[in-house]
């Protein structure tokens, strides 16, 4: 036995697709790039859509075309790739974490309230919540706290596409959508729900972000005749603001249309195999589950979109080695942020937020993707019940 903790699925339709392109007249700044906006905007359910070339490429634009710089304070979780979070330092922003919810894992709203309102309007700047695993946030309820304090919201959705959660007129938010956000984003990451090798994705319901985005995607360079200044002839293009090459090829924008075809498939045997690892692990003592937010509040409902299938036991470290013993490759996600040398040298130390180092201290992703075979899950169930047993 193999099993990592993630694995790609590539077919012989996604195969062709990149074929076809490379074949094409274009390999990057083609058609491609635009159709795949297009189709992802549709499925999430948002206006626009920009694709880049990974998703700390789509934070990162989110964090310039939010006018995050020197002074700008950002609110996000230690419980996360720390992208969520440099995206803020890069354009000279400081970050601020805020403790998780032990029972889900996610940034705890009342954490983040508390720390809003312990300093003056203004000092804040936004907020920068994470879908983590896949278990969509409660946006609105991050909008409401940021509405009252003129703070914005970037959902990072990177584990979360197809997911939802319920807001409080009973309506499926789902993730990306625009709705209680302002930016969103996502990962094309192998081990992600569509996958494109590299590649990220930013959403938004706001025509002027959405332009912004599209401007430092590109160097800062437009050749949009009603933003230029001057107009020498076809050739001419303005460099207007700086900004970055974070395009997307047209080849992995063909892998990532193909890969949205199925992307429906590959959520529903996520959620049927996160469903098989609940029921197995329900009655054993020792292994502990996260609850998704609408489980947590006791209300509504979530459309977990399973990412990861994240447990916690006593003795992770043993547990973790147990498995590689016997070809199970789990993963730990994530080292809180906070605790990083980089991090650490910013100001915070261990012991800053107890519940994401409790959450970090006991956590263990297992094998989820959606070509994980019956026999493959009940192997890992079964060393798993054999570990926590002994």
């Amino acid at each position: 036995m193999h099993i990592p903790y993630g694995r790609q699925h590539i077919n012989d339709a996604d195969i062709q697709a990149v074929v076809e392109t490379l074949q094409s007249d274009f390999l990057t700044q083609g058609p491609k790039v635009a159709q795949f906006e297009e189709a992802f905007a549709s499925y999430v359910g948002a206006k626009y859509a920009v694709a880049v070339s990974n998703g700390t490429a789509a934070l990162h634009l989110c964090t310039l075309a939010l006018g995050v710089g020197q002074g700008s304070r950002v609110i996000t979780t230690p419980i996360t790739f720390v992208a969520s979070a440099n995206c803020v330092r890069y354009c000279g922003g400081e970050v601020e974490f805020a403790d998780i919810d032990p029972e889900t894992a996610l940034l705890n709203v009342e954490k983040v309230r508390q720390l809003v309102e312990s300093k003056p309007k203004g000092h804040y700047a936004g907020i920068i919540p994470v879908d983590f695993a896949g278990n969509p946030v409660n946006l609105e309820a991050f909008r409401n706290l940021a509405d009252e304090h003129e703070l914005w919201l970037i959902e990072d959705a990177a584990h979360s596409p197809g997911g939802y959660f319920t807001d409080s007129r009973g309506e499926r938010q789902h993730c990306g959508n625009g709705r209680y956000a302002d930016l969103a984003i996502f990962s094309f990451h192998p081990v992600k729900h569509i996958a494109t090798g590299e590649g990220g994705m930013v959403t938004t319901n706001d025509e002027a972000l959405y332009k912004k985005l599209l401007l430092y995607r590109t160097h800062g360079i437009t050749r949009d005749t009603e933003l230029l200044e001057e107009n020498h002839g076809g050739w001419y293009m303005e460099m207007q603001e700086l900004g970055y090459n974070y395009r997307i090829p047209d080849m992995l924008c063909a892998l990532g249309l193909s890969q949205l075809q199925r992307a429906d498939a590959g959520l529903a045997r996520r959620r049927g195999i996160a469903k098989v690892y609940d029921e197995a692990f329900a009655a054993v003592q020792g292994i502990e589950t996260l609850a998704t937010a609408a489980e947590a509040l006791q209300g509504g409902e979530t459309g977990h979109a399973y990412h990861l299938y994240v447990i916690k036991v006593a003795d992770r470290k043993g547990l973790y080695n147990f498995l590689r013993e016997h070809g199970i490759y789990a993963q730990v996600h994530y080292i809180p942020a906070h605790t990083m040398p980089y991090y650490r040298g910013l100001g915070y130390s261990k012991g800053d937020f107890p519940e994401a180092e409790s959450y970090y201290a006991a956590c263990l992703s297992l094998p989820m993707y959606p070509t994980l075979t019956q026999q493959e899950q009940e192997f890992v169930i079964g060393k798993v019940k054999e570990f926590v047993g002994a």
